[in-house]
């Protein structure tokens, strides 16, 4: 049987205001007759944009909103009212599960950091989440939180991306891969082999070696680990060769009349290649290494992403749930 769940949105943060948050919280709602959500914000502004009261969707004032401006250390300690503070402290009392939030990643990390703590064998929470794949799914980490790891902080990654890849989508131990500018053991600066030499003897992840650039999107690795700044190199490449490859196809379907019949013929095919490669259905990205569950949405996200954030929370705790459950019959 499912437990019930609470879990705590910023509703300010976001470039499309309160509006958006509020319909993917009820997309969210509708489909999870378990689920609760409490939105943080204006009561005023919440209220206006809600309307009517939705079932299980509950609003809780915030006199403060962090901006994209703020500055990381000015959003802990000068807005200790803000709809973002009071998402986190309601996980840190246990009011909620989970927080997600769209706003200012480095006021998000501060604050959570902050507030919840790190796990007591991490030395830094990192950013994970999924990227699109050829026949699997694949979880990246770190996407920016940590610019400079040490070789331990890389296993600690591995370990974190590990146990994230399996909360969502239940394998018992995902294969985890070291990104490197090759697959040989030789390769790749001192850091990542000596990463590569601790994991390789560490029995609490599948290790299975290096994995090119070129090869991320591959079936050969369920979690790969890097550091931040390589990491989030990583992603804004590949959202910026989606955008290309879309921009190209429009091109090459409108060059010509032939062409846009040609366009006309194919849609079926590039309305599923759309809908496979969209950023929405892969947004929510986990602050892992917490004593919480914290998942921070793009920016950018409207309800459809914003909701696959919400879902990517709700299965952190369900898998959490789960795994409290089992400890509590295994001592019984």
């Amino acid at each position: 049987m499912t437990q019930p769940l609470h879990i705590s949105v910023d509703a300010m943060g976001g470039d499309h205001g309160p509006g958006v948050v509020l319909a993917a919280c009820k997309a969210a709602l509708a489909s999870d007759v378990d689920l609760a959500i409490t939105a943080v914000g204006p009561s005023d502004t919440l209220q206006r944009e809600l309307g009517r009261r939705f079932e299980r969707l509950h609003l809780r004032d915030a006199t403060e909103v962090v901006t994209m401006d703020d500055a990381p250390g000015d959003a802990v300690r000068k807005k200790k009212d803000s709809s973002m503070r009071i998402a986190i402290n309601m996980v840190a009392a246990n009011e909620a599960s989970a927080c997600v939030s769209a706003g200012n990643t480095g006021a998000l990390m501060a604050t959570a950091k902050f507030v919840l703590k790190t796990r007591p064998e991490i030395d830094r929470p990192a950013i994970v989440a999924e990227i699109p794949a050829r026949t699997n799914r694949v979880f990246m980490l770190d996407l920016g939180a940590n610019a400079n790891c040490s070789a331990e902080q890389l296993q600690q990654f591995a370990w974190l991306g590990s146990d994230v890849a399996a909360a969502i989508t239940g394998q018992a131990k995902p294969r985890v891969a070291l990104l490197n500018i090759g697959e040989e053991e030789a390769k790749g600066n001192d850091i990542v082999r000596d990463a590569a030499a601790l994991l390789s003897g560490d029995a609490r992840v599948h290790y299975v070696g290096f994995v090119e650039g070129s090869r991320l999107f591959d079936d050969v690795a369920d979690v790969v680990v890097t550091d931040g700044f390589t990491g989030n190199v990583a992603l804004k490449a590949m959202e910026g060769t989606a955008a290309l490859v879309g921009d190209y196809l429009r091109g090459a379907f409108e060059a010509s009349l032939g062409s846009k019949l040609r366009g006309l013929i194919a849609r079926p095919v590039l309305r599923r290649l759309k809908a496979q490669l969209d950023p929405r259905h892969y947004n929510g990205a986990v602050f892992a290494g917490l004593n919480g569950v914290v998942v921070k949405s793009h920016g950018s996200a409207d309800a459809i992403a914003f909701r696959h954030a919400i879902d990517t929370a709700v299965l952190e705790c369900r898998a959490e749930q789960a795994k409290q459950s089992l400890t509590t019959t295994e001592h019984t």
